[in-house]
């Protein structure tokens, strides 16, 4: 099976702070599958370390008030390419994230609150057929 999966989930430095969030559990599948590490923000411009961003009514807002959007929706059509382009039907995304996050995202407040929705790459991805994963479910596919 071919995965794209966040970066950051795999142990790359990509984050808003310039961290990973490294799920030594997802190497079980770099064994098994065909595992493309990918960052939609820094693949739409974004530098690491950068500003924390959520989604405000449609935008990516930075917590300086910065419109990102474009920026993200780049990242999120780089993401798509890389799929349409290696046949990818599965995606293992950074919960909570403005780009990544898939049923729950912070609200734009920059409050911690969480609201449903989707980010920009995983609303994309999935409206394409791709089907999303989080390091809070991906053991769902695995039973696949």
């Amino acid at each position: 099976m071919k995965i794209l999966i966040s970066s950051c989930l795999l142990g790359c430095n990509c984050r808003y702070d310039g961290n990973t969030q490294k799920q030594n559990e997802l190497h079980k599948l770099i064994k098994n599958n065909y595992v493309i590490p990918f960052c939609p923000e820094q693949a739409g411009g974004l530098s690491t370390p950068r500003k924390p961003c959520e989604l405000l009514n449609g935008k990516v807002i930075n917590n300086i008030g910065e419109d990102m959007t474009n920026m993200l929706l780049k990242g999120a059509n780089e993401t798509l390419k890389i799929c349409k382009l290696y046949n990818i039907e599965h995606a293992i995304l950074k919960s909570k994230s403005p780009s990544c996050g898939y049923g729950l995202i912070y609200d734009g407040t920059f409050s911690k609150t969480l609201i449903e929705g989707n980010g920009i790459t995983a609303k994309l991805l999935s409206n394409n057929g791709i089907k999303i994963f989080s390091e809070l479910n991906y053991t769902d596919l695995l039973i696949k």
